[in-house]
């Protein structure tokens, strides 16, 4: 016994000399002021540009610098770097609300840049504050991205990225590797002749994939995600390896009236040389507002687009168990070369292909099967200016499908929870979509997650998400009755266009009461860490 004593406090002694925790307070504080001249204490900390700008030497990886309560005004750089195996986190502290507001006036266009390598950002959010302007022709706009990531591995955990005039995050060709998790993105971009800015642009030009899971993507003035690069003039391949898992992503156009691709995974290289591949779409949801009584489905909006032009194919794309709903166009699979499409529930006008998929179609190239297709017609397979096809002319001409499903749109039906995802770095903390045709409640069963009986819990619609819409305790059941149809708690939306999801449709943030219950000595040493 006294050894382990011996060993557990040799251990917490050098934990306590190899990690490092500093203090970061907005420079205008009214009471703790940040400060280029403090050395990162409790007592005498950072502002935020200072502790961003740290060398290896001073924050490694292991160490977290700590962003407590207020509102950060500014645009701001990261140049942190591990060089070590571990990451140096950047965090808002506790429960505080930290707010990094990019609405001043700067040159800088996006509200945080981050150079460097093996940082994690989480718990804070990036936004603009106040009046500012959304419509290119003022005289006085400007264009600002909220996350501008240029280089080395980060991870982005449990951030709000909204409001920004420009897109919401970019991480580009030379960020592979890095993550995007549990993060809510949304009224991102600006009106010009079309809306501009999206939900996420993402590159990779590594080997090793790169991960987006979990995040809510949605009300994006353009597109929600973009795996994607308009650049023809290139040698090298950056639109690849990616995996897109566990997301709900919905209305991406609203905010500039009209519906666009929630996601799309393409490129524009005429040279054929850059294109989009190896990329993996599993279990998601797509959604645009829709009314099911309406059985003719008209009108733009596209869930997934797969290709943009017949010379630059997209390769190697696994679509496999999403729900994709949108209207006439849900699912536009243009140019492709090679992909996988399995048990995916698809509503859509129709089925959408252009003749450069057809040489992969007669290749057996695109796999297709065990899916549902619900469409307006019964030719609900349509190859543009070529032909409509039902679903056994489908199979029988391309020998896909051969297990797959079609039904009128007047007779969809879904189980009504579409996911319960609890998110990696909180884990007392779910996203939950429904769907319910009629806007009736739905009761949501959570007796296959770790939930004390007696838990309170908070619920939140992401789309009011500083409103409680329902409070309680969990009952011995493990059911909760989510509420449908929020139009009483609804606020006004950024702009007069923009519109919230339709009654039938509804994401949600619960978060639990976080348990009480013993640990041991290591966890209550170190019990941050977990």
């Amino acid at each position: 016994m006294r050894k382990s004593v011996s060993f557990i406090f040799l251990f917490f002694v050098a934990f306590c000399f190899a990690q490092k925790e500093f203090h970061v307070f907005p420079i205008d504080d009214s009471q703790i002021k940040g400060s280029p001249n403090g050395d990162g204490s409790l007592n005498n900390p950072w502002d935020l540009q200072t502790a961003l700008s740290q060398s290896s030497e001073r924050v490694n990886g292991g160490d977290i610098i700590w962003l407590h309560k207020g509102i950060y005004n500014g645009r701001y750089k990261s140049k942190l770097k591990s060089t070590n195996k571990k990451y140096i986190s950047v965090s808002g502290f506790g429960n505080d609300l930290v707010i990094l507001n990019g609405n001043i006036q700067s040159s800088v266009k996006q509200v945080l840049e981050i150079k460097g390598d093996k940082v994690i950002f989480k718990n804070f959010e990036v936004t603009f504050l106040g009046d500012y302007s959304r419509n290119e022709s003022d005289r006085n706009f400007k264009s600002c991205t909220g996350i501008y990531h240029l280089s080395g591995v980060a991870k982005f955990q449990n951030l709000r990225i909204y409001n920004n005039p420009g897109s919401g995050i970019g991480s580009w060709k030379l960020t592979g590797e890095s993550i995007i998790e549990d993060c809510t993105i949304y009224n991102n971009g600006y009106q010009g002749k079309r809306g501009h800015g999206v939900g996420i642009y993402v590159q990779n030009e590594d080997e090793k994939f790169r991960i987006i899971r979990n995040n809510i993507i949605f009300n994006n003035y353009y597109k929600g995600i973009e795996v994607w690069s308009a650049t023809s003039v290139t040698n090298k391949e950056f639109v690849k390896n990616v995996s897109f898992v566990n997301n709900i992503v919905f209305n991406n156009g609203s905010p500039s009236g009209r519906p666009w691709d929630n996601l799309i995974i393409a490129s524009g290289d005429a040279k054929g040389i850059n294109v989009a591949k190896n990329v993996k779409v599993n279990n998601n949801v797509f959604y645009h507002n829709t009314d099911f009584n309406d059985f003719k489905n008209f009108g733009h909006g596209s869930s997934i687009t797969l290709g943009y032009i017949s010379k630059a194919l997209v390769e190697n794309i696994s679509i496999l168990d999403n729900i994709i709903i949108g209207r006439n166009n849900a699912l536009n699979l243009l140019h492709i070369k090679s992909a996988e499409l399995r048990n995916n529930i698809v509503y859509s006008g129709y089925v959408h292909f252009k003749k450069s998929s057809f040489k992969a179609l007669e290749a057996k190239k695109i796999n297709l099967n065990h899916n549902v297709y619900y469409t307006r017609k019964n030719s609900g397979f349509r190859i543009l200016k070529h032909k409509d096809y039902t679903l056994s002319e489908w199979q029988n001409t391309f020998d896909v499908d051969k297990e797959s499903e079609w039904k009128l749109l007047k007779d969809f039906e879904i189980k009504p929870v579409l996911k319960i995802q609890k998110l990696s770095s909180k884990p007392n903390e779910f996203n939950v979509a429904l769907l319910e045709k009629n806007g009736n409640d739905v009761t949501v069963d959570f007796s296959n997650h770790d939930i004390e009986k007696g838990s309170s819990f908070k619920i939140y619609d992401v789309e009011n998400r500083n409103k409680v819409v329902k409070s309680g305790a969990i009952s011995k059941d493990k059911k909760i009755t989510f509420p449908m149809g929020l139009k009483a708690f609804e606020k006004p939306l950024h702009n007069t266009i923009a519109i919230k999801s339709v009654d039938n449709f509804g994401v949600y943030r619960i978060v639990f009461e976080e348990k009480k219950q013993k640990r041991n000595v290591f966890k209550q040493l170190f019990g941050w860490l977990f």
